[in-house]
Formats: C-alpha cells, structure tokens, sequence
C-alpha cells in the first residue's frame, strides 16, 4: 500500500525529531583555536619579576619592559642573585659597616663572575653593552648600597644595569 504525500512527511519528520543531535566540532575546535592565539599574544605583555612581600618597589613612569636577564635582589639584610643568597649581614651589625661592604662587594664579584663563566658566548649587544642585569631593591635601600652593587656589577663586565621598579599609573599622572 502506497502511502500519502502527508504520511510520507509526518515520518520524515519524526524521523529528523527522533534522530539523535550530532554534536559539531569543528566550532568548537575554532573557538579554542583563537582563545589559545590571544592568551599567547596577551601573555607576554606583562612580566612579573620574583613576588617577594619583604620588598616596596619604587615608583617610575618607564614603558618600556626589563629583558630577561640575571635578577640581584636586594634585601634589608641580604643580597640575593637569581634567588641564592650571596651575602647576608651578620646579626649583630644594625646598618653596612665598611667591613660588610668589602664582604658584599668580594661576594658580588664571585657570583657575578660565576654567572658570567656559565654563559661564555655573548650576543652582539652583550659585547657592546655589557652583560644584562636587573636590581630588584626595596624603595628605601639606601643610595650607598645600589651604587656599591651597580660599581660591583660594572667591574664584572654587567654593564647594561636595569633597575626594577612599580609602573606609575598613567591616569594619576595626568591628574596630578
């Protein structure tokens, strides 16, 4: 038996109703796709240094961002390169005696030239600027201390001196 026009279209129909939905993929894969380029291409905008509670970074309007590079953190009571500690002052000393001083500056020069024979083979900017380095100090580091450790680095051929710091915020800048 032949069956209508009608019937053949209603069974169609719950045919299609009936069938189960196929999940599609291919959007799903370009969603993804595109969230993963924008998290590469956003991620490098901003560069986090070691997070470290004791330290109050000083305040600068600089735009442009340190190089990686080797990291002096510079401590009340220590001196630490790439998160080792070089020099520690002694417990009974309240300020940098110049005996401390002659201490961090020879500790200073042994790291650095540490560092310095790990890497031997220097980019084209290493051999006209010096080796990189990055100072990690607390905002009420005194003067003294940073000269001494920027003459340390400058004796060992750490020429190109970068000094970490807080972003100013541009916005309080043109208000103010």
């Amino acid at each position: 038996m032949k069956q209508s026009p009608k019937a053949r279209r209603l069974a169609r129909h719950h045919k299609k109703i009936n069938s189960t939905s196929k999940l599609n993929l291919v959007a799903l894969m370009d969603i993804f796709t595109i969230l993963v380029f924008f998290l590469i291409v956003n991620q490098s905008k901003v560069r986090v240094l070691q997070n470290i509670k004791e330290i109050n970074l000083p305040v600068s309007i600089a735009d442009k961002l340190p190089e990686e590079n080797l990291v002096i953190t510079v401590l009340n009571n220590r001196v630490l390169i790439q998160e080792k500690v070089i020099w520690q002052q002694s417990k009974n000393a309240n300020t940098l005696s110049q005996q401390n001083n002659v201490e961090l500056t020879t500790a200073l020069k042994n790291e650095l030239a540490y560092q310095a024979n790990r890497r031997i083979k220097l980019s084209a900017t290493e051999l006209k600027k010096g080796r990189a380095v990055t100072i990690i100090g607390d905002a009420a580091t005194p003067y003294a201390v940073l000269k001494q450790i920027i003459a340390a680095c400058a004796n060992s051929d750490y020429r190109n001196v970068s000094l970490a710091v807080k972003q100013h915020d541009k916005t309080k800048q043109s208000e103010g």
